[in-house]
């Protein structure tokens, strides 16, 4: 996919981050600027501090030192509500996004709707709201099943609804073809593309799969030693010749 303009806005800016965990720095002044519109994939290995630096963007966890900006907003100064209220323009889908089984596939894209009533108010009526985000990933059809009738497929496409139905600006993709045949992995990337396209959404993207990455990624950034080590296009990195570079395309 093509990169982006630098005159686009920026969403979110990461500055100087620093995270330990006694002698272990995760991370030692990560920096990371993403702009409107943009898929940005992250790659580290296991460890690098790609999770640690994803639960710092959302508040779970907090960094020894250096900011995090969202949409205007430094995470580390907002109360607990105004941080809920900025979550509702997160999207997240984890490796573990994982549905209610005693909830059918309506009442899992309910719950975002009820929990967070700030955004879209009390809704008597829900059903266009489920119908339209299950047209998104074309399963209108699952709207009365359980969790247990559906592929593995079906059910991260499903978790990709319920977290569309909330209308976030911001998606955080954390694996998201990881444990997926070759076949329905593409399905994956092509409905990202979609989203990208339908709701002009910046998006985080962490995977280990190359495909993956070079499908989706507007612009990469990899993590090595708890810092940005290199940042551009798939095509620029790939033709790299450093080989803490190299290894990633292995």
């Amino acid at each position: 996919m093509e990169p982006f303009s630098k005159n686009n806005k920026t969403i979110i800016e990461i500055k100087d981050l620093k995270k330990s965990y006694g002698d272990n720095h995760v991370l030692d002044g990560f920096n990371m600027r993403l702009v409107e519109g943009e898929n940005l994939v992250i790659m580290g290995k296991s460890g690098s501090g790609k999770s640690v630096m994803i639960k710092c963007l959302i508040g779970l966890e907090e960094p020894d030192s250096g900011s995090i900006i969202v949409m205007g907003k430094d995470i580390g100064t907002l109360e607990r509500e105004e941080l809920d209220e900025l979550r509702t323009e997160v999207g997240f889908l984890f490796q573990g996004s994982a549905l209610y089984d005693s909830m059918t596939v309506r009442e899992n894209l309910e719950f975002p709707l009820r929990r967070h009533t700030k955004k879209f108010g009390v809704i008597k009526d829900t059903t266009p709201l489920v119908m339209q985000a299950l047209e998104n990933v074309g399963l209108a059809k699952t709207i009365d099943l359980m969790p247990e009738e559906l592929s593995g497929g079906m059910k991260r496409r499903i978790a990709l609804a319920r977290t569309l139905i909330l209308q976030p600006k911001i998606i955080l993709y954390d694996e998201p073809t990881t444990g997926l045949d070759p076949i329905t992995a593409k399905e994956i990337i092509l409905l990202m593309q979609s989203v990208q396209k339908k709701y002009n959404t910046s998006a985080i993207i962490i995977t280990h799969d190359v495909d993956c990455a070079r499908a989706i990624s507007n612009r990469m950034i990899l993590l090595v030693d708890g810092i940005n080590y290199a940042e551009g296009t798939f095509n620029e990195l790939i033709a790299s010749k450093d080989p803490k570079i190299q290894a990633f395309f292995k």
